[in-house]
């Protein structure tokens, strides 16, 4: 056990320090816990610092190995844990070079870093208002460190991603600031506004540096397959090829064309979507919904609803967060200091022409919590076990499979037969992921470009041009994202077979999948082999 515990004091050190020094990005599940008056350091002398203090975190990873190797499965997970992440860290700054090849990369540290402090429902106490402080008076800095980072190696693609992040950023920040007073406190109030216009220039201004420097950039967005491969095994943990990935895709795409077919033809009597008139009325449907989901899972066995576990919910758009849409996914899915606040997901007006996702969500609330509900439910379900390792590591392969999964398993067990059109939106849902796993691979293979890519995505889910675009530009600048959710769904389906064949009928669905959303966070492939013995889809470590 002293091996274990070495891991887990290494792991609460590391975990630690990534809180201050993890990048913001605009997905929801890496979101962190951040200290308290946090700022982004993308400096030179900070780049440098933390390739040091990783080197070291690496080497003391590395001499634990050996004990580990001797000891419980249990404790070479917790171990390979600490070793995924440091190969994220190190994918990031070495391989990805966000930060000195990608633009939007600095939107992210400076508008999305204002948008996440923004995401948590009110009250702004007087501590609350001294982190946006902080965030939103390091905005001018950053963005110094990003014309010094981006002078050599910046890309073209990503740079026109940032020109469209930044349009209008003057005016909208102005409306922030505006909407934002009235709510926070008194005491920093005025230096928020200040800050706020500071901050528009200065974002205005890197802008018009990077659309003077742009026709010079390079346009070469993709990674290549050999740096693809080792994301797989190093950070994602998955024992395949690009090109086992890709054919695993090809037959869920046509698996969820077919059915698609069938469900539409069947349905071709049912009478058209009727949206909620307001989105106050979209929010009390969804609060039915939301009992209905979990009522049914506990009354056909499939899932335990913790007696502490809040509730997900969704809430009208604060007026103060509308002009910051885009910025990120618009939810607050709490955090592991926050199990007793609900998990909020914010809803604009319905439209018949709403974003892809938003018009899902207005049609059957079902259909979303069936995923971004889930998602809450398991992270908070992982952010309450004791293990340090397993409360802060994630990786969207697990979590994104296992909502990705939830879907299809609430599907096939009945949620949705009283929605016909509901089913057709699943196996739509469906559709999406597979084709996004071709997507991602071949962008990072350099078989498309980020316009070809959003072209792709348009025509063959369909979906909205706006939506498109923003899956294909986060695709290129996060290669091995979009694989995620059909990757760790098959790789959860097959664990459940593994597990069903192992334990005969002693097997509990319940049982198995209280299991998996508790341990969530951890690969798929290392809970298989936690649970059942076997390691055969675990690729080998190397340092």
């Amino acid at each position: 056990m002293v091996a274990n515990a070495d891991v887990q004091a290494l792991g609460e050190a590391f975990w630690k320090w990534r809180a201050a020094t993890q990048p913001s990005s605009g997905d929801d599940i890496p979101r962190i816990e951040r200290p308290a008056k946090w700022a982004p350091d993308w400096s030179a002398e900070a780049v440098e610092g933390r390739r040091g203090e990783l080197s070291r975190f690496e080497r003391e990873h590395a001499a634990l190995g050996t004990a580990v190797a001797s000891g419980p499965v249990a404790d070479q997970v917790d171990w390979r844990l600490l070793g995924s992440a440091l190969a994220r860290m190190r994918w990031e700054l070495d391989v990805l070079r966000g930060w000195q090849r990608n633009p939007h990369f600095y939107v992210h540290q400076t508008v999305t870093a204002l948008f996440e402090s923004l995401l948590p429902p009110p009250p702004f106490t007087a501590e609350r208002t001294s982190d946006l402080l902080a965030r939103v008076e390091s905005i001018p800095r950053t963005l110094d460190a990003g014309r010094e980072n981006l002078s050599t190696d910046a890309v073209a693609p990503f740079a026109r991603l940032a020109f469209s992040a930044l349009e209008g950023v003057g005016p909208r920040l102005s409306r922030v600031a505006a909407e934002l007073v009235p709510v926070l406190d008194a005491s920093g109030a005025d230096r928020v506004e200040a800050a706020m216009a500071t901050a528009a220039r200065a974002l205005e201004q890197f802008a018009e540096w990077l659309r003077s420097r742009a026709g010079g950039m390079s346009s070469e967005t993709a990674l290549g397959r050999q740096a693809y491969v080792n994301f797989l095994r190093k950070v994602a943990i998955i024992d395949l090829t690009p090109e086992q990935i890709m054919a695993g895709a090809r037959q869920e795409l046509e698996r969820s064309i077919a059915f698609e077919a069938m469900e539409v033809l069947r349905n071709r009597g049912e009478p058209p979507w009727k949206l909620p008139s307001s989105a106050r009325e979209q929010v009390e449907r969804e609060v039915t919904s939301e009992m209905q989901v979990r009522s049914f899972c506990e009354e056909h066995e499939l899932l335990t609803f913790p007696s502490w576990l809040r509730h997900y919910r969704y809430a009208p758009e604060p007026t103060y967060l509308a002009p910051l849409r885009g910025s990120g996914v618009f939810d607050d899915l709490t955090s592991a200091a926050r199990l007793d606040e609900d998990g909020v997901h914010y809803i604009p007006e319905p439209t018949p022409d709403l974003p892809y996702f938003y018009l899902a969500m207005a049609r059957d609330a079902r259909t979303l919590i069936a995923h971004e509900g889930v998602h809450y439910y398991q992270l908070a379900r992982s952010w309450h076990q004791p293990n340090g390792l397993r409360r802060f590591y994630y990786d969207s392969g697990s979590n994104e499979g296992i909502g990705f999964y939830a879907e299809e398993m609430l599907l096939q067990a009945g949620l949705f037969d009283d929605s016909p059109r509901s089913r057709e939106i699943i196996y739509n849902f469906m559709r999406l992921r597979a084709i996004r796993v071709d997507i991602d691979i071949r962008l990072a293979l350099g078989q498309l470009t980020i316009e070809s890519a959003a072209a792709e995505l348009a025509s063959r889910v369909p979906m909205d041009a706006d939506t498109a675009r923003e899956e294909a530009s986060f695709f290129a600048s996060e290669p091995g994202q979009a694989i995620t959710y059909q990757t760790g769904k098959l790789q959860v389906v097959g664990y459940l077979a593994d597990a069903r064949r192992a334990q005969g009928q002693a097997f509990r669905l319940r049982e198995f999948h209280d299991r998996l959303w508790d341990n969530g966070n951890v690969p798929i492939a290392l809970q298989r082999w936690e649970s059942l013995g076997l390691n055969d889809q675990v690729p080998a470590f190397s340092v």
